[in-house]
């Protein structure tokens, strides 16, 4: 049985087939040979609000022919602490599917062990690969094969999306680039697990250094600088983020073609200001898109 856990775990095959599959199912939407989910039912499992990662997994699941179910965590006894893995037990027996957007990654990964039934992972705060497999798509989709490119992501470093970002650029050999304060950039064991787990022609580089990282860069990237359950940390972490801001100043250092991605939502003046942002809505917005064609992908892929 399948699952998208992580990047870590997701072979390179599959990652390139899910790519290619992504393309097709936006070339063809609303005009799907077959739906392979048709008479199954998924259940959304979300323990973090959403609003990108739910309507796209909904409207995706329908596309497909399924039905979805969404359950937050007070709809369910998880709110209340009932074990995930029995939670697993009972759901499995009923659904076809499950795609669970929570805080532990091994809450995921135990209701995989559990279920029996696929298990996609929608966020966690170790990781966020759907996010990262429909920014690849799109970089891909605008300017070709993402292989010996140069990303630069910018802010808070020790977040789920650098992390996911490294087991990517290790797996499809791509420079990556992580500017960040030194408090804020991935941790030693972060960094070593993906040496250890993937000896590839990809590159990781960790600096406090913007400019450097910004300069001759395929894609500029960034994310909110406070995430979700890092609220009380919020007035610490802009003072200590202040000045990785994606601007044009920050753009004119990057190849003159450059991307410039932000997964959303966005907070102007923070991690990226204002005419930033507005120059480079159609991409930003083709991103948030992209998200419904990659996971209709892996949902296929999960099921074939």
């Amino acid at each position: 049985m399948k699952h998208l856990l992580s990047l870590e775990k997701l072979a390179r095959s599959d990652m390139e087939r899910i790519l290619a599959d992504a393309v097709v199912f936006k070339k063809k939407r609303h005009r799907h040979g077959k739906l392979p989910l048709a008479g199954q039912i998924w259940a959304l499992i979300f323990n973090k609000s959403s609003t990108r990662t739910r309507v796209s997994f909904e409207v995706g699941i329908r596309e497909l022919g399924g039905q979805a179910m969404f359950l937050s965590a007070n709809d369910i006894q998880i709110g209340r602490g009932e074990p995930i893995k029995d939670t697993a037990r009972v759901l499995g027996r009923m659904i076809h599917g499950a795609v669970i957007r929570t805080y532990a990654q091994s809450d995921v990964e135990e209701f995989a062990q559990y279920s029996g039934v696929p298990t996609v992972n929608a966020l966690t705060d170790d990781e966020h690969p759907c996010q990262v497999l429909s920014d690849i798509f799109t970089f891909q989709e605008k300017r070709g094969p993402i292989q010996s490119k140069v990303v630069t992501f910018i802010g808070d470093g020790a977040c789920n999306m650098p992390i996911s970002w490294m087991f990517a650029a290790a797996k499809l050999e791509f420079e990556l680039r992580i500017a960040a304060p030194e408090r804020y950039q991935p941790s030693r064991e972060w960094i070593d697990r993906v040496g250890r787990s993937h000896r590839s022609n990809g590159k990781i580089v960790v600096t406090d250094d913007l400019r450097k990282a910004a300069t001759g860069a395929d894609l500029l990237y960034t994310d909110v600088w406070v995430s979700m359950g890092k609220e009380a940390e919020g007035a610490e972490r802009i003072k200590a983020l202040n000045g990785y801001r994606i601007n044009q100043a920050l753009v004119n250092l990057a190849k003159p073609n450059a991307l410039i991605m932000h997964c959303l939502p966005a907070y102007r003046g923070k991690e990226i200001d204002e005419h930033t942002f507005e120059a480079n809505a159609p991409t930003i917005f083709d991103q948030a898109e992209n998200r419904l064609h990659a996971q209709k992908s892996i949902l296929n892929w999960l099921v074939s």
